[in-house]
């Protein structure tokens, strides 16, 4: 469907007038039905609020009492819009995101219009007419990203179903003569993984959301030689910070430092702190910590390490491995381990030590995780990445446990699925 067409749709109906000025909660189960909500509710509710699918009973509860929600719609089907119905802005809507945590209460986090969209270009910034797809569902912040592109440029947009094969997304992709694809790294190494790259032709490929490694940028680039690979930062609170093209990991130091730009960034205490206008503006529900510092900062809790002038991303403040007193940062070790070309994907985490409290765990997904692998060859490799770790990093770093795996779990929003510190 093509997105300049969503002005003739309606889910709404003659109820549309009834939620003007009102708190909605869209729990809708199907992308589209969520795609076409927004585009008759900005400008007429108050707030909109996007509830991912996998939200449960009593979470989706909590989100409606912390919103202030006035009305909660589940269930709802896509129709012509009647023929009286007109459309009539008389605000600005609040659009409220919720973070991607994958257990406890989500938080709330509180959008304009403009802070998701004011950077995005509001015409088509190709000579050939661009045709947008996503792994992300658009009720994600990187997902949102898309589909608010998309609409801006008036091009059509492949959406992404709950549970879909990998083959089966990329098929229909490649039908719809998809250009510009985005997804995390984690989404881009199951598309590698699957050998089905080649049923998609595009002009851009953009990863986000998670670390990306020079490892799955090379292997991107080596699919699709004729497109232009980026990677993106962004957060659900901090917003779109920079795109990087350069086909290297990391991104430049002259990034940073830079007052008075429109992205503002500084590394503080080793973690990324950002101020723009793309930023939320607060959180919602009762007595949320605060989103940003005194002077307008979100920290992201990304931690960063210049090196021969660039940063290169270590992981989450919070996912550090403490293995004597010494820190572990997951992802420098999974890029290690990354790095083998027999390794499609990897996840390091802490398992508790009675001497040390923590040491390294490393789970490997092999190139060829679907066909049998004998013992003596997977001691071989084994021995091999075990032997790269111990040439790179530093002895507590290495893992004390190696073990291959079939698959690795990606969370609802595309991201490994990592334990909880």
């Amino acid at each position: 469907m093509a997105l300049a067409d969503l002005a003739g749709s309606s889910i709404l109906g003659g109820k549309l007038e009834s939620l003007r000025g009102r708190t909605v909660v869209l729990a809708l189960r199907e992308q589209l039905g969520t795609a076409v909500a927004l585009v008759e509710l900005d400008g007429v509710a108050r707030r909109v609020v996007l509830c991912t699918p996998d939200l449960g009973p009593d979470q989706l509860d909590g989100v409606y009492a912390a919103a202030e929600a006035d009305v909660l719609l589940t269930e709802v089907c896509a129709q012509p819009v009647p023929e009286n119905l007109r459309r009539r802005r008389s605000q600005d809507t609040e659009w409220i995101l919720l973070t991607s945590g994958t257990t406890g209460q989500p938080k709330l986090v509180l959008h304009s219009f403009d802070s998701l969209a004011g950077a995005l270009p509001r015409h088509p910034t190709s000579v050939r007419p661009m045709v947008w797809s996503t792994f992300y569902d658009i009720r994600r912040y990187g997902g949102l990203q898309i589909y608010l592109r998309a609409v801006l440029s008036a091009s059509p947009l492949v959406l992404s179903s709950a549970g879909e094969p990998t083959r089966e997304f990329l098929a229909r992709a490649g039908a719809a003569g998809v250009t510009h694809i985005s997804g995390t790294p984690s989404h881009w190494r199951r598309a590698l993984m699957s050998g089905d790259t080649s049923l998609i032709a595009p002009e851009y490929v953009r990863l986000s959301g998670e670390v990306a490694d020079q490892t799955v940028l090379d292997n991107l680039r080596s699919a699709y030689p004729n497109a232009r690979i980026a990677h993106a930062f962004a957060s659900t609170e901090a917003g779109v910070a920079f795109d990087v093209n350069d086909g290297l990991a990391g991104f430049p130091a002259t990034l940073v430092g830079n007052e008075g730009a429109a992205i503002e960034m500084k590394v503080q205490d080793g973690t990324l702190w950002i101020r723009s206008g793309r930023t939320a503006a607060r959180y919602l529900g009762a007595d949320p910590a605060p989103l940003a510092a005194g002077d307008r900062y979100v920290d992201t809790g990304d931690l960063v390490e210049l090196i021969d002038g660039r940063y290169y991303f270590r992981g989450r403040r919070g996912g550090i491995i403490n293995v004597g007193g010494l820190k572990v940062y997951p992802e420098e070790v999974e890029s290690v381990l990354n790095a083998d070309p027999r390794v499609r994907m990897s996840l390091v985490k802490a398992r508790r030590n009675p001497l040390t409290g923590s040491v390294v765990v490393a789970e490997v997904v092999l190139c060829d995780a679907g066909s049998s692998v004998d013992a003596e060859r997977a001691e071989a490799v084994k021995n091999d990445l075990l032997s790269a770790c111990r040439r790179t990093l530093p002895a507590h770093k290495v893992p004390a446990v190696l073990r291959f795996v079939p698959a690795l779990e990606l969370s609802a929003a595309g991201k490994l699925v990592r334990p909880i510190a």
